[in-house]
């Protein structure tokens, strides 16, 4: 139960896609066969209005997406049907626990692996302080935490840092932090002389203290077992923890949803934003068919500041598909499309799994130069930074499939 005021799922246009079966609960601890399962991503009416399809009468991509590899069916659930699933298991050690970040999207995993969300009371002092207390019995259980680090950044880390803290005392067997997005991963190197590497920083407060560490640490590191993130804004993120972690990529969610848009693929090509990019644009285009790619070379004067400079690749009479892993203030991605207009693009769709959306983002992204801005809720949207063109995919599937195989210690390879 959390004290603390949270959104309800209905209160967030979001869409979440379902093969209509949870993992089957009896019998949690082993299974005697593979299970499969699908994240299909599926959009509502209102959350995007489109013309006829796009490129009709020509070849369309078919992308190899990583639900086709374990569906064993095409039938597909809508959020409602999602939520009347039979809630029958037996007595297990699998736990799930919200924080106050992002409280939809663990509802809709906790739905999707047929459970419920275990009881934790969090709330806040008058002088900003927070209090966790776990309110069930947890003794020996495996724990996941589901807690992104979103604005406000700082009280999201502690809240999580907290209850990582407040499940150790608890004496749970392990505990994952399931951070679908992972706050302070820009600052991951040092780009100027006395600057702070503060994802290394946050990564040492996740993982457990080391008996040689000074037993007179300002601040103790919490104590999780293993992590669980999606779209790291770098691949070095990973190799700042000195626990096991689980990267999982939001891509795939979005790839399912860009195929069934049946665009030509003769009329494709990826673009990344910038230099930095180029490495998940390369790995998206290869998904849809080996699609040409392009490159927008941007020159950044201050931080939340870009100057675009030059466009690599061709893009005239093409659907143009931005892909980045975040979208904060928007200036890179709008200057980009301006520059793909510029240069002949027919239509600029803008993909990206988490939407910090700093103002003043939504008013660039609605201003008319992008089709279709895709996104996923692995941040929680506000009610005033909707607009017509923006479109929210759920990744509640693949993170609840996720934590199903982690807890099972089976391959998690095989869904990216």
């Amino acid at each position: 139960m959390l004290t603390a005021e949270m959104p309800g799922v209905g209160s967030r246009r979001h869409i979440c896609g379902s093969s209509g079966r949870g993992p089957p609960m009896a019998g949690l601890m082993s299974r005697r066969a593979p299970r499969h399962f699908s994240c299909k991503a599926v959009v509502a009416p209102a959350t995007h209005t489109n013309g006829a399809a796009l490129g009709a009468g020509k070849p369309v991509l078919d992308s190899p997406l990583w639900r086709d590899s374990f569906s064993p069916d095409s039938q597909h659930n809508t959020a409602s049907q999602l939520y009347r699933q039979p809630k029958s298991i037996s007595p297990n050690r699998l736990r799930l626990f919200a924080g106050t970040a992002n409280p939809a999207l663990a509802h809709e995993v906790a739905c999707y692996l047929g459970l419920d969300l275990g009881g934790i009371k969090i709330k806040r002092f008058a002088d900003g302080e927070i209090y966790v207390q776990v309110q069930e019995s947890i003794r020996g259980c495996d724990v996941f935490l589901i807690q992104p680090t979103c604005p406000p950044v700082n009280d999201s880390l502690m809240e999580l840092l907290i209850m990582i803290d407040a499940c150790k005392r608890a004496s749970a067997r392990s505990i994952t932090a399931v951070m679908p997005y992972f706050g302070y991963a820009r600052a991951d190197r040092k780009t100027q002389g006395r600057e702070s590497i503060a994802a290394k920083l946050t990564a040492n407060l996740l993982t457990e203290a080391e008996g040689n560490q000074p037993v007179d640490r300002a601040i103790k590191s919490a104590g999780a077992d293993r992590v669980l993130a999606m779209d790291l804004h770098s691949g070095q993120c990973v190799g700042y923890f000195d626990i096991p972690v689980d990267h999982v990529y939001g891509d795939s969610v979005i790839l399912d949803y860009l195929a069934s848009k049946r665009i030509s693929t003769g009329d494709l090509v990826v673009v990344s934003p910038d230099v930095g990019g180029v490495a998940r644009a390369r790995a998206f285009a290869k998904k849809l068919n080996d699609a040409p790619l392009a490159i927008v070379d941007k020159r950044r004067s201050s931080h939340n500041v870009s100057e675009v400079m030059n466009l690599i690749g061709d893009v005239k009479d093409k659907v143009a598909v931005l892909v980045d892993d975040m979208i904060d203030t928007a200036g890179t991605i709008t200057n980009a499309a301006k520059v793909l207009h510029a240069e002949g693009a027919r239509e600029v769709y803008a993909c990206a799994t988490h939407a910090v959306l700093s103002p003043p983002a939504t008013a660039r992204l609605s201003s008319g130069v992008f089709q279709e801005v895709i996104i996923t809720n692995t941040i929680p949207v506000k009610t005033e930074d909707h607009f017509p063109e923006l479109t929210v995919l759920s990744v509640a599937n693949l993170l609840g499939e996720t934590i199903w195989r982690v807890y099972n210690a089976s391959s998690v390879q095989s869904i990216l």
